[in-house]
C-alpha cells in the first residue's frame, strides 16, 4: 500500500462516522431533509397490551375461607308428597271412578339465616308437600316445619327445632357488580355439598319462571355462570366475604341440567320476604301503582316511537287510579331512573326495589319528564284485588255446626258464584265447600285472598253437602 493510499482511506473513514452520526441526530430529533418537522408515524403495538385501561393488578383469589364457612350454614332439603286416593264423580258420563296420586319425592337445598333454626330455600323446592327433612353438612337429620312460602318471589322459609346453629349472614345485593367472582353452594343431584365458582355475568335478569306460579311475580334474577344443577335449588350464592347474597332458584338450559347460565334471587329481595314470614306468615308487598311495558315484547319501531329506546329508566304506561303514583304526581310518559336514590334502568330493576318495601312505606321516586328531572315521595298501597273480584265467587267460613255435619275440620262454602274464570271455566255450583287450593288446605277467607293474588293456576278441591266425592276443578288466572 502506498503513503498516497492511506489519507484517503483515514478520510474515507471519518467521512462515514460523521455521516452516520449526523443521520442518527436528524431522525432523534424528528427534523425533516430542509429542516422542517415531519409528522411522526402512528405507534404501532400489540393491541391493548401496555396501553390498556389501567386495571389493578391483586393476588390471585382464594375460594377457601368462603367456602368453609358456607358449607357449614347450607343444608340439603328431601321432600315426600303422601300418596293419595280421590273419588271423582263424572258429571258427563255419570257414574264415580278413583284418581290414585303415588307418593312423591324431591329435594334441593337450603340456607340456615338464623341460629334458632330458620331455613330459607326456594318455593317450588316444598310447594305443596307433606314431609320436609333437613340434613346438615355433619350429617344430623330432622324433620322441618314450612313456616310460609310466596310464589311471586319464589321463597320459602322453614322452621327447625334446633339452636345455636351456623348460619349465614346476608350481604348487600345491591353492591354486586358485574364480574365479580361468587360461590353457588347446595347439593346438586342429591350429592354431599358442593361448592362452585364463577362469576357474576348480568344483573336484573327477568326470564318469566315465576309468572307460572304467580300471577303478581317478582323476577330480578343475579346471573352467573357458576355451575348449578338440579337439587342446587335453594342453595346459596355467597361473596368472597362468606356473605349470602342470593338464593340459587334456576337454571337456563335446553336438557335440563347446567348449560352455562344459572338465576340467583337478590338477598335484599330474599331478606324482606323472610322478614315478612317470619313475622306474620306471609308478604306484606306495596305496590306503586304504575302499569310498564315488557321491552322484550316491543318491536323497535313502537320502542322508537316512546322513547324508550333512548333513555334508561322504565317508561310509565298507566297508571292505577287511587294509587300512591297517582297521588305523587307521576303521569303516563314518564320515565322513572331512581328509587331512594338508587338507579332503575330496567323494569326487574324497578320490580326488585319496590318489592324490598310494604304497604305503608313512603319512598323516592326520581323521573324524567320532557327532559327535565323530578323527584317526588310515593306512598306505597296493598294490591286491591280481593278473591271474589278474580274469581267471580263468594265465600265464606264454615260455622262450628256446618264442620261437624259435613264432618270437616275447615273449609269455605261458595255462596254465590257470578260472571268471572269459575263460571266460565267450570261447572262448579253454589254450595260447593272448599277444602283444598294448590294441595294446601284453606281456612279462612284471608288464606284464600293471599293464595288467589299469588297464584297462576288453581287447582281446587272439595265436596258438596250430601256427598262423599270428592270434586276437582281448574281455573286459570290471566
Amino acid at each position: 500500500m502506498s503513503n498516497r493510499t492511506i489519507p484517503v482511506i483515514i478520510t474515507a473513514a471519518v467521512t462515514s462516522v460523521v455521516t452516520l452520526f449526523a443521520a442518527a441526530r436528524l431522525q432523534q430529533s424528528g427534523s425533516g431533509l430542509f429542516g422542517g418537522k415531519e409528522k411522526k408515524a402512528i405507534p404501532v403495538n400489540y393491541a391493548g397490551f401496555n396501553r390498556m385501561a389501567s386495571v389493578s393488578a391483586s393476588a390471585p383469589v382464594d375460594f377457601e375461607p368462603a367456602a368453609e364457612a358456607s358449607v357449614q350454614a347450607v343444608v340439603h332439603i328431601k321432600t315426600t308428597t303422601n300418596r293419595q286416593v280421590h273419588t271423582v264423580k263424572d258429571d258427563f258420563w255419570g257414574g264415580q271412578y278413583y284418581a290414585i296420586q303415588p307418593e312423591q319425592r324431591g329435594a334441593g337445598s337450603g340456607v340456615v339465616v338464623s341460629d334458632n333454626g330458620y331455613i330459607v330455600t326456594n318455593n317450588h323446592v316444598v310447594a305443596g308437600t307433606d314431609v320436609v327433612t333437613v340434613t346438615f353438612n355433619d350429617r344430623f337429620t330432622t324433620k322441618a316445619k314450612v313456616v310460609g312460602t310466596d310464589p311471586s318471589t319464589d321463597i320459602a322459609v322453614l322452621k327447625v327445632e334446633e339452636k345455636e346453629l351456623p348460619f349465614m349472614e346476608f350481604g348487600n345485593s345491591d353492591d354486586v357488580r358485574l364480574g365479580q367472582w361468587v360461590l353457588a353452594v347446595g347439593y346438586p343431584f342429591t350429592l354431599d355439598a358442593t361448592v362452585t365458582a364463577g362469576i357474576v355475568s348480568a344483573k336484573a335478569r327477568s326470564i318469566g319462571i315465576n309468572s307460572t306460579r304467580a300471577a303478581n311475580a317478582v323476577e330480578s334474577f343475579i346471573q352467573t355462570d357458576a355451575a348449578v344443577n338440579p337439587g342446587n335449588s335453594g342453595g346459596a350464592l355467597v361473596n368472597m366475604k362468606g356473605q349470602l347474597i342470593g338464593i340459587n332458584s334456576a337454571i337456563a338450559s335446553p336438557t335440563g341440567a347446567y348449560a352455562g347460565y344459572s338465576y340467583s334471587i337478590p338477598a335484599n329481595l330474599v331478606r324482606k320476604v323472610v322478614n315478612d314470614i317470619i313475622a306474620t306468615g306471609s308478604v306484606q308487598r306495596g305496590y306503586l301503582g304504575i302499569q310498564f311495558f315488557d321491552r322484550r315484547n316491543l318491536t323497535p319501531e313502537k320502542m322508537t316511537e316512546l322513547g324508550i329506546d333512548r333513555n334508561e329508566g322504565v317508561y310509565v304506561a298507566g297508571i292505577q287510579p287511587g294509587s300512591g303514583a297517582e297521588e305523587g304526581g307521576l303521569k303516563k310518559g314518564d320515565f322513572i331512573t331512581r328509587i331512594n336514590d338508587l338507579p332503575v334502568r330496567t323494569e326487574p330493576e324497578l320490580l326488585e326495589k319496590v318489592a324490598t318495601y310494604k304497604p305503608g312505606d313512603h319512598i323516592s321516586v326520581t323521573y324524567l319528564r320532557s327532559g327535565e328531572t323530578y323527584k317526588t315521595t310515593v306512598q306505597l298501597k296493598k294490591l286491591s284485588t280481593g278473591a271474589t273480584q278474580l274469581l267471580g265467587a263468594n265465600f265464606r267460613e264454615l260455622s262450628d255446626s256446618e264442620k261437624k255435619e259435613l264432618g270437616v275440620s275447615s273449609g269455605l262454602l261458595v255462596t254465590e258464584i257470578n260472571d268471572g274464570p269459575l263460571a266460565e271455566q267450570t261447572q262448579m255450583k253454589k254450595n260447593f265447600v272448599l277444602r283444598t287450593i294448590n294441595s294446601k288446605q284453606v281456612k279462612t277467607v284471608n288464606e284464600l285472598q293471599q293464595i288467589v293474588e299469588q297464584a297462576r293456576r288453581l287447582e281446587m278441591a272439595g265436596i258438596y253437602p250430601g256427598s262423599r266425592s270428592y270434586y276437582y276443578y281448574g281455573v286459570d288466572l290471566q
